[in-house]
């Protein structure tokens, strides 16, 4: 039985590349999508979940706008990385559809509510989504199957040298997530920075038809302006192929704390591999290894099943 998700994400280049794989994977069922301002504002991380999900022919798919900015902090977005509407060079067709009524904070509570053990909660942008869901119902962390976040580092930072984007984005709602009582499987820098997308890999998109020509090479065009010399990594697509494919990552046990205070650290996920081994000590999965040859077999598979159904 496929493994039912919430995508809680910020599109932004990699998320909606994540967002094909969550509808294109058959070991994942996209319940839902949820949106929160990251990369861009709300309104285009919004319209771009809609307009990925009607390209891709999931346009059953519900979207449910979250909030608008961070806890406490002033927005801080990623346009100089995802370019000013938020996916790089592809221009995709506007989506015909709206988003679905109501906030994602209630989407999230009422859905797991609804299929308690059911449902792996994927956090692929800031937490504050999230945050503001479990401090409205704490049972939200008994209830999910699985908690999974695109986010952090267990060594160096990219937006900072200590902190990675997406907790750095909204440190406060972080640190809130990281003390909910669940176990959070990060899925950070360790691994995302070594997903590279090589020429070969880019090769092998541009034969998925528009698939790879309108959506994913114009995306990781811009990426590639401004990522790794070894290719724009895909860092959200490491969050939904572990719930499909989790052998292809190693993951270690760690107690995960976000610096709030640090003048220069905000957003920092310290990361503590030697906690003291006494129960509910640790509160984090962190992955630290990778077979990438693996992942980009799955993840181009993936994506030729998603260019084989659709229509464009």
């Amino acid at each position: 039985m496929p493994t039912r998700i919430i995508l809680d994400c910020d599109p932004g280049i990699d998320d909606a590349l994540a967002i094909a794989f969550a509808h294109g994977h058959p070991g994942i069922e996209l319940t839902g999508i949820t949106t929160v301002a990251g990369n861009v504002g709300l309104a285009k991380t919004t319209a771009n979940a809609l307009a990925v999900c009607e390209f891709i022919g999931a346009a059953g798919t519900p979207v449910t706008a979250g909030c608008a900015g961070p806890l406490l902090r002033p927005a801080l977005d990623a346009r100089q990385v995802h370019g000013d509407s938020g996916l790089g060079g592809a221009v995709l067709p506007p989506a015909a559809a709206s988003p679905a009524p109501g906030h994602a904070i209630d989407y999230i509570i009422d859905t797991v509510r609804a299929a308690r053990g059911e449902i792996t909660l994927v956090a692929a942008g800031p937490l504050t989504n999230i945050a503001l869901a479990v401090r409205r119902e704490p049972r939200l962390a008994d209830w999910v199957r699985e908690f999974v976040i695109m986010g952090g580092s267990s060594g160096r930072g990219n937006v900072t040298p200590a902190a990675e984007y997406n907790i750095w984005a909204d440190p406060e709602a972080a640190a809130a997530v990281f003390r909910a009582g669940w176990t959070v499987t990060m899925l950070g820098l360790d691994v995302t920075l070594r997903t590279g997308a090589t020429g070969a890999v880019l090769r092998r998109m541009s034969e998925l038809g528009p698939l790879g020509t309108s959506l994913l090479l114009p995306a990781l065009e811009q990426y590639r302006s401004v990522s790794e010399p070894g290719g724009p990594p895909v860092h959200d697509v490491c969050a939904v192929a572990w719930v499909a494919e989790p052998d292809l990552f190693g993951l270690v046990p760690a107690r995960v704390q976000v610096e709030v205070a640090g003048q220069f650290t905000a957003g920092m996920t310290v990361t503590d591999f030697d906690f003291p081994g006494e129960v509910g000590s640790g509160n984090a999965l962190v992955a630290m290894r990778i077979d990438v040859d693996r992942f980009w077999d799955v993840t181009l598979g993936t994506y030729a099943r998603v260019a084989g159904g659709m229509t464009v």
